[in-house]
């Protein structure tokens, strides 16, 4: 599947509004990065080094460099604006904690080019891959795979598609009275729903599992599910 041509609702956020504006439209996010660090404080090991691709304005970060005292962060992401906003949110944390990666999407992401010292034994991708096409999605899970250390974790939580097309009826109106409820117009809703399929193109949790699972991965499950986003977790 190929993404459409941009329209003028495909404006992204701007860096400087992002996290005034992911909450209301995003049931659950700030949930996305907790229960993520919940679930690395589960593993039998404590992440050397966590690169977190698509890492926005650096929230998950500035959540987890206080949680995980030993680790060092990665942040890369498609956006300059986006890598700014989080050297700034992220300025009073140890610099020697902090590596920020060159602006490039995941699925173009070379570590070659980047010199990475060590590869992470945790990546983390939270709502970043979802306007890729099926083709580009996979090369970017594939990176993130190659990436990681033996024994290495990869978390990611996408937007999803609902199994029937009446399970997508129900979820965007679902989805949408949540944005109505925190201050968005009908028309704004509207605009959003309207790129389901065509800006964004989301994957069943079946299809989803049977992607990572063909990536090579040796373990993947389901952790975290509402509204229309889901929560993965896979094991190299």
């Amino acid at each position: 599947m190929t993404p459409a041509k941009p329209t003028p609702n495909a404006t992204p956020h701007l860096p400087e509004d992002y996290d005034a504006r992911i909450s209301g439209i995003l049931p659950y996010y700030s949930s996305f990065h907790q229960e993520t660090i919940n679930f690395i404080k589960s593993l039998p090991f404590s992440p050397k080094v966590w690169m977190d691709t698509g890492c926005g304005t650096g929230s998950l970060v500035n959540k987890a460099i206080e949680e995980f005292p030993n680790t060092k962060f990665l942040l890369l992401d498609p956006s300059e604006g986006m890598l700014g906003q989080a050297k700034e949110k992220l300025s009073s944390r140890p610099a020697g904690r902090l590596e920020f990666l060159r602006a490039s999407p995941t699925q173009e992401f070379s570590p070659d080019s980047q010199e990475l010292e060590e590869k992470p034994d945790v990546i983390t991708a939270i709502q970043c891959h979802h306007y890729l096409s099926r083709e580009g999605r996979a090369k970017a899970i594939s990176v993130c795979y190659n990436l990681l250390q033996e024994s290495g974790v990869y978390v990611t939580f996408e937007n999803i598609r609902p199994l029937t097309e009446d399970g997508i009826t129900i979820g965007k109106r679902y989805w949408g009275n949540f944005q109505l409820a925190h201050g968005r117009s009908e028309e704004e809703v509207e605009r959003y729903l309207e790129r389901f399929d065509t800006e964004y193109f989301p994957l069943t949790v079946e299809e989803h599992l049977k992607l990572l699972r063909e990536t090579g991965f040796k373990t993947v499950e389901l952790f975290w599910y509402s509204y229309m986003q889901a929560g993965f977790y896979c094991i190299k």
